[in-house]
């Protein structure tokens, strides 16, 4: 419990931000955080302005939301494609033509709910050998409550 006093102080006063917003932090030990922020330092990422760029004017870009059907179902950014984190990189593939010829550097935006999820699943992607995927790091309840786009 003091540890977790202590990451949240420096996390204030060093203004650095948790993966995942404690108001929808789960039941998971301080080590998978940890674990997020390593990774999220080997990928790139956009906020939540770079994203709606996005959305608005994909140019080719593709649209990847790593959540889960039941959280995709109700409600998701417009143009977004569901395959859930755990099955990411078998379905990826017929998604982008499999077997034509996949384009390996296409542009890949991988959102989900806080950011957490979108972060590990690009590191995933990127180990497969796709080399421009962008993690959207954000709230969708944020974007929500913005009255940004949804479908």
């Amino acid at each position: 419990m003091r540890r977790t006093g202590i990451l949240v102080i420096l996390f204030v006063v060093l203004g650095i931000s948790s993966p995942v917003p404690a108001a929808m932090k789960m039941d998971w030990p301080d080590s998978v955080d940890r674990y997020v922020m390593k990774v999220r330092k080997t990928v790139k990422t956009t906020d939540m302005e770079g994203y709606l760029a996005v959305v608005k004017s994909p140019n080719g870009a593709l649209i990847l939301d790593v959540r889960e059907e039941d959280e995709f179902k109700p409600a998701h950014v417009p143009g977004a494609m569901n395959i859930p984190r755990g099955l990411l990189e078998f379905r990826i593939w017929k998604q982008l033509g499999y077997p034509a010829q996949v384009d390996m550097s296409r542009k890949i935006y991988v959102q989900c709910q806080t950011g957490s999820r979108a972060t590990l699943a690009t590191k995933q992607l990127q180990d497969i050998g796709f080399t421009n995927v962008i993690a959207v790091i954000m709230s969708f309840e944020d974007w929500q409550k913005k009255g940004n786009p949804l479908s």
